[in-house]
């Protein structure tokens, strides 16, 4: 993992394209090739970043090409399409690096892992002709719980939660901006899927696309009746 506390600018070039001015940002280069630009503000949510596999390479300026005053320009560049990230350092402040190991990974609470593994098994829950592709499926920000195909082989991202609320679509928002960069994925639809889905976090997710999914533990367990309910 290394640190980088910088003053530069982020130009994003690719299928979209964003601009970040000249400020001072922490910029995060992870062993996979990940690089994450992240400000002193939004939480945990980077302001840009090139997913794994990516290259990074560290170059003069060019006269005329570089904004007055930088002093190296970086270059990630995505292996498996032409998304790029430019950053210009103007002057670097601060560096740190120190190799982390391996991550045991996130260990979730009983419930929520045995809907993950319940809904895995179950994956027709989400409708007919879906199919799961794999559980925590790895991204640069985190595991997606599931990803899964819909009947038309398209492909699908599922964030399980206990209890659904505005962070959790947050999250699964963060989720689809990364995976729909990938164009082996692209486009990815979401599906939020809860015992509880709170009414702001169901009206946030769908304004953004995603559909809602509100799961039935004792049911998906086979100790509940349905039958046999009487309401």
């Amino acid at each position: 993992m290394r640190l980088v506390i910088a003053r530069c600018s982020v130009d994003y070039i690719g299928r979209l394209r964003a601009h970040l001015p000249l400020a001072t940002r922490l910029l995060m280069v992870k062993a996979d090739g990940s690089v994450l630009i992240h400000s002193d503000g939004g939480s945990y949510k980077p302001l840009n970043w090139m997913s794994p596999p990516a290259t990074l390479r560290v170059n003069e300026p060019v006269e005329g090409d570089s904004p007055e005053g930088v002093t190296e320009v970086w270059n990630v560049q995505h292996a498996k399409s032409d998304d790029r990230l430019v950053i210009h350092i103007h002057e670097q402040l601060h560096e740190f690096s120190h190799d982390l190991g391996v991550d045991p990974g996130l260990v979730k609470d009983g419930v929520e892992a045995d809907l993950q593994r319940l809904l895995a098994e179950q994956i027709h829950t989400l409708g007919d002709g879906y199919s799961l592709i794999r559980r925590e499926y790895m991204t640069a920000i985190g595991p997606v719980d599931l990803l899964a195909r819909d009947a038309d082989g398209g492909t699908v991202a599922v964030e399980l939660k206990r209890r659904g609320d505005i962070d959790g679509v947050e999250q699964l928002t963060r989720y689809l901006e990364l995976l729909n960069r990938d164009p082996l994925l692209a486009p990815v639809k979401g599906v939020f899927a809860a015992q509880q889905i709170k009414p702001q976090a169901r009206v946030l997710a769908e304004d953004r696309g995603i559909d809602c999914l509100t799961l039935d533990y004792d049911a998906m367990r086979g100790v509940d009746d349905i039958e046999s309910r009487l309401f």
